[in-house]
């Protein structure tokens, strides 16, 4: 079928487009494909709607944070960051958007995204008024440690992982070891997971650290807690508790630090891009879509092309809101 294959190859190109008039308004393109399965599945949901809906002339160029970044910020090139992840390059962006080289055309194009402490559903169901990180630090006795049942077991990150000091200074900090509570190194990413997928199975209580948008919190419908503490400030963060713990000595009580997202796009690509700019100014998906489409990809082993077709085939009361009657009605011809 023409969808299964439109996007074997990085260049998504010329011979799907629709008009000499859409095509003089949008022209060429070039989006970052990034390479992890978020970013992987909107570049090619951009890619369709572009080049389906709107003329455009699409390829997609493989893609990381830092290198795209670098690309855009020195080369103007490719056009479109779609999933920029801006902790990794926040004061560099910063000082190319003020310089004018770079833009932000929305922030947030995914909701409900970002690393924090999550537990089960299990647990949701049987304490749903302990909804904090600090009520349920009062709790240690709801999540038993399997090698100390009198301890609480709080599943952190693997050794290497930069998520793994964060969570052992924010241990530090909110004194978890005294009022009861063990941080577990789950040792690898499939332990990670697999404690989380052993406790959603059983109907157990879980408690710890993960991010999304993810197959697993898709998967397993976690739920992220909020936080009474306030976020303590970067000085904190950065100079402390990112760091290892000799050189974060006095860590203080924090929130986990937010995680931003937006979509970049070039400054010539903001003056010439026309109603792609427009329209990715419009699109964003629901997180808890996203979470369920990971899980697509994940267990059909599919790529981002196909699942992009499965996502608008899927999910046409989202992405129709995204773009004029015109371009869904081309859109729609092709599912």
């Amino acid at each position: 079928m023409k969808k299964q294959n439109a996007f074997g190859a990085i260049t998504v190109g010329a011979s799907l487009m629709i008009g000499t008039a859409a095509m003089a308004d949008c022209g060429d393109v070039t989006i970052a494909e990034m390479n992890w399965a978020s970013a992987e599945l909107m570049a090619n949901v951009d890619a369709i709607i572009l080049e389906e809906g709107y003329g455009c002339n699409v390829e997609l160029v493989p893609g990381a944070t830092t290198t795209t970044f670098a690309s855009m910020n020195e080369k103007s090139e490719p056009d479109i960051a779609g999933e920029l992840w801006i902790n990794a390059v926040r004061d560099p962006l910063a000082k190319a958007t003020a310089e004018g080289r770079l833009h932000s055309v929305i922030e947030g194009p995914i909701t409900g995204l970002g690393e924090g402490w999550w537990v089960s559903p299990a647990f949701v169901e049987a304490h749903p008024e302990l909804d904090t990180v600090e009520k349920v630090l009062a709790r240690p006795d709801l999540f038993p440690d399997a090698e100390d049942p009198s301890k609480g077991a709080f599943l952190g990150c693997p050794a290497g992982w930069g998520c793994q000091l964060s969570n052992a200074n924010l241990f530090r900090a909110f004194d978890m070891e005294a009022k009861g509570w063990t941080l577990v190194d789950p040792g690898s990413a499939a332990g990670l997971d697999g404690s989380i997928a052993k406790a959603v199975e059983r109907g157990e209580n879980w408690f710890g650290y993960y991010w999304a948008p993810t197959a697993i919190i898709g998967k397993y419908e976690l739920t992220m807690l909020e936080w009474e503490t306030p976020w303590a400030g970067s000085e904190n963060w950065d100079g402390c508790i990112v760091k290892p713990e000799q050189e974060c000595l006095d860590p203080q009580k924090s929130s986990y630090t937010e995680s931003e997202v937006h979509s970049v796009v070039t400054d010539r690509f903001l003056k010439e891009g026309g109603v792609a700019v427009d329209y990715l100014k419009t699109r964003v998906f629901p997180g808890e879509v996203m979470n369920a489409m990971l899980v697509y990809m994940n267990d059909n082993q599919a790529t981002g092309g196909d699942a992009a077709w499965h996502f608008l085939e899927t999910y046409p009361q989202i992405w129709e809101a995204w773009v004029n009657e015109d371009a869904a009605t081309a859109i729609k011809k092709e599912l």
